[in-house]
């Protein structure tokens, strides 16, 4: 049986590696030299004008990533032949910036029609945001090629709920192959950006693991009934939500992580280590945040024939 294990355990990671080979940071070097600068130059100019567009650039390569994948299945509109994952529920509200995807993509249609892949944009999309809002910078791996489905079920089954404890986050990690770790790592992304009140309401009222300033606060935009002020916006970082820094785990030590599930990082548990190496040394969230990402950015990429290369983003050719 042990030998049997062993087996299983170094055919997967073989299987990665032959994932992660076909995937280069190189991937467009001849055949669209000017596209990362040209999606760099896009993401620059719409993050400078909203700077929360940031976190929605980085949120909606995270998103794509759980489901199907990095193939940029969140990207598709609904059609009279499937529901895309747009109207899931982790995602109604939450994931945003599709024009500015859109624009990117003309952009870099207009530099070489038909090469870049709408999901390669998303994962440069991110790492370029994250470094115009101040954060760490890594090689990002190309090569992914576009979905031509999308699925709802999946979106509404595999990405991780506010609500969830670190026993199923951790889980819902690990079906992605990627670690605690990495968990602790990614989600450190929530020092930028904003949620809703629906999704941190339970936490603010019911909770008993959080700061009571910090729930009075969050408390006055956001009403205990279900249904009141459900889209009412607060920072996921109590300290800025336009800067990628280390604060989020400064917060969660306060015990003023404004979601369930981030708190849940800094309650006694596993990962409460790993919080305050964080919050203590911002070098080191950096590294493993830039290298949780790349891992992330390689979950299923549809490589070589698979898939095909969208010309628009939001409906297959």
């Amino acid at each position: 049986m042990a030998a049997a294990a062993s087996l299983s355990v170094m055919v997967l990671l073989c299987l990665a590696a032959v994932v992660s080979a076909q995937l280069s940071a190189t991937f467009y070097s001849r055949s669209c030299p000017r596209a990362l600068a040209t999606i760099k130059s896009a993401v620059t100019a719409a993050v400078a004008q909203e700077p929360r567009m940031g976190a929605s650039l980085l949120r909606l390569h995270f998103h794509d990533c759980f489901v199907q994948g990095c193939d940029a299945s969140v990207l598709l509109n609904d059609t009279a032949t499937f529901t895309g994952e747009q109207t899931a529920n982790p995602n109604v509200g939450s994931i945003r910036g599709f024009s500015v995807v859109d624009n990117i993509k003309a952009q870099v249609e207009a530099v070489c029609p038909g090469v870049v892949s709408c999901a390669d944009i998303l994962a440069v999309a991110a790492r370029d945001s994250v470094v115009a809002l101040g954060g760490p910078s890594w090689r990002v791996l190309l090569g992914r090629r576009d979905s031509t489905t999308a699925s709802l079920s999946l979106a509404n089954s595999d990405l991780p709920a506010p609500s969830l404890d670190l026993a199923n986050l951790t889980a819902a990690f690990a079906k992605k192959r990627l670690s605690r770790t990495d968990l602790v790592a990614l989600s450190g992304a929530h020092t930028i950006g904003l949620s809703q009140c629906k999704n941190f309401r339970a936490h603010i009222y019911n909770d008993t693991n959080v700061n009571a300033a910090f729930a009075t606060l969050r408390k006055a935009n956001c009403p205990a009934a279900s249904g009141n002020g459900d889209g009412n916006l607060a920072p996921l970082d109590t300290a800025t939500s336009v800067a990628f820094d280390n604060a989020y785990y400064t917060n969660l030590m306060a015990q003023s992580g404004l979601l369930h599930s981030d708190q849940q990082l800094f309650n006694g548990g596993a990962t409460d280590g790993l919080v305050r190496t964080y919050a203590s040394t911002p070098t080191r969230f950096n590294r493993d945040f830039a290298e949780a990402m790349i891992r992330m950015g390689n979950i299923s990429p549809l490589t070589g024939t698979q898939g095909q290369i969208r010309r628009a983003c939001s409906k297959v050719n």
